[in-house]
C-alpha cells in the first residue's frame, strides 16, 4: 500500500478511546522515547510498542518534519527541540493547578509546601506556597536539585527498579549537601524502601542542616509528581509527622483525581 493511502486510513481510523489511532500511537511512541532517555532506534520502538515498523517509520518521518522529533547522524531518534514549549508551559500549569492544593497543606500543617517533578535525571520545583511562619523555608520555583538528598527525590524513585536507580545515582554523583546526606547507591536503595514499606519520604537534615522534608508521591499522576512540606526540624518532628503524614497523603490523593479529570479543580 502507498504511504499516502496507508496514512489516510490510519488517520480516518478511530481508536478505542474514540480519538483518532494515529494521535494516541504518536503520543504513545513520545512517551515511549521519553521512557528510554529520549534517544532510541526504529526497532527498539517496533519491539516495546508492537507496532509494525512501517508503522512507526511514518509516524516518526511526521514527528521529525513538525520537529517534535530529530534523526541523529547515528540514525536514531531523539525527542525534539519543539516539545521544551510544550513542556515548560505544562509544568507552569501544573504548578497553578497545584497551588490551591499546597495552600491548603500550609493551613493544615502550618509549613512551606512544594510540588515537584522529576525532569531527566534531575528534580526540579514547579510550585510552591509559603508558611505563615516568620522562621519558613524557602525553595524558588524552577529549582533543580539532585535527588538523592530530597524528599521528594525518594518519594519519586521509590517504585523505580533498582538497577535504574543506580544507573541514575552513578550519572549523577551523590555529593554530600550536608553531613547527614545518604552518599552511597545502598544506603539510598535502603532509603527507598523505606518509603515503601511507610508510604512517605524524609528529607532530615539532608538537604540543608535544621531543615526536614516530608513528602509523597501524586499517585496515577500523568506525569510522576510529589508534593513535600518542609520546616525547621524543631517543628517538623516525629510527633508532627504523625500527623502531617495523612495530611499530605489525602491531599496527593485529592491532586490526583483533579490531574487526572478534564478540568483540574482549583477550588479545592
Amino acid at each position: 500500500m502507498p504511504p499516502s493511502s496507508a496514512s489516510t486510513t490510519d488517520a480516518a481510523k478511530p481508536a478505542a478511546s474514540g480519538g483518532v489511532q494515529s494521535l494516541e500511537r504518536a503520543f504513545d511512541l513520545l512517551e515511549r522515547m521519553a521512557d528510554a532517555g529520549g534517544e532510541v532506534g526504529l526497532s527498539e520502538l517496533s519491539a516495546s510498542s508492537g507496532l509494525p515498523l512501517p508503522t512507526i517509520h511514518r509516524l516518526m518521518r511526521t514527528l521529525v518534519a513538525c520537529g517534535y522529533v530529530r534523526q541523529q547522524p547515528n540514525r536514531r531518534y531523539a525527542l525534539g527541540p519543539r516539545l521544551i514549549r510544550l513542556g515548560e508551559s505544562a509544568s507552569r500549569l501544573l504548578g497553578t493547578w497545584a497551588r490551591p492544593y499546597l495552600a491548603r497543606l500550609v493551613e493544615e500543617t502550618g509549613e512551606t509546601a512544594n510540588m515537584a517533578l522529576l525532569d531527566g535525571d534531575e528534580i526540579v520545583y514547579v510550585a510552591q506556597v509559603p508558611s505563615k511562619h516568620s522562621m519558613r523555608m524557602f525553595t524558588e520555583v524552577g529549582r533543580r536539585v539532585l535527588p538523592h538528598s530530597t524528599g521528594v527525590g525518594k518519594a519519586l524513585l521509590a517504585y523505580t527498579p533498582d538497577d535504574e536507580v543506580r544507573a541514575l545515582l552513578a550519572r549523577t554523583g551523590m555529593p554530600a549537601a550536608t553531613e547527614k546526606t545518604i552518599t552511597t547507591a545502598d544506603g539510598f536503595l535502603a532509603a527507598l524502601a523505606a518509603v515503601r514499606e511507610t508510604g512517605y519520604a524524609v528529607d532530615d537534615n539532608e538537604q540543608e542542616i535544621g531543615v526536614r522534608c516530608l513528602a509523597v508521591s501524586v499517585p496515577d499522576s500523568p506525569t510522576a509528581a510529589a508534593i513535600s512540606i518542609s520546616g525547621p526540624a524543631g517543628r517538623v518532628t516525629e510527633a508532627a509527622t504523625e500527623k502531617i503524614v495523612p495530611i499530605l497523603q489525602q491531599v496527593a490523593q485529592e491532586l490526583s483525581t483533579a490531574l487526572t479529570t478534564t478540568t483540574p479543580n482549583t477550588q479545592s
